[in-house]
């Protein structure tokens, strides 16, 4: 199963947010360990880097990131997939509009955030991470 996880279930794990840690962490797991794909946008990453900085060294901020490189696939965006999520008019925020092309781009099956209602219109069909976990488990 391929995956894109958004930005929130990344930060819910890195930061240990509480009630959301244990789902982001399940997820991170089966990403690292397990047999699940996950996969996570070029802009999310510069936006975990921008978030963390409260809470980590720059140091420690690139060390993360380099994890994520390595054990996730990064899905680049180009100026045809910013073009094509800015011309969504049912798309009004674009860092949602990026996640949801990317995730379309790459033919993933879910896309996992504790934002669903963000993501209404895209085709690419979102999930809350307890209920992904559900759907995950079930199809092994």
């Amino acid at each position: 199963m391929r995956i894109l996880i958004d930005t929130n279930v990344i930060l819910d794990w890195l930061m240990c947010r509480e009630p959301f840690q244990k789902e982001a962490k399940e997820i991170m797991e089966e990403s690292i360990f397990g047999d699940l794909e996950g996969c996570v946008t070029a802009h999310s990453l510069t936006d975990l880097f921008y978030i963390l900085r409260k809470d980590f060294s720059v140091g420690k901020r690139k060390e993360l990131l380099l994890l994520l490189c390595e054990y996730l696939q990064v899905i680049p965006e180009d100026s045809e997939i910013m073009k094509s999520v800015l011309n969504q008019k049912e798309w009004p925020d674009l860092e949602d509009g990026l996640q949801m092309q990317c995730a379309k781009e790459m033919n993933l099956d879910y896309i996992v955030t504790r934002n669903v209602r963000d993501f209404s219109s895209s085709s690419v069909p979102a999930l809350m991470p307890e209920a992904f976990l559900k759907t995950y488990r079930s199809a092994e």
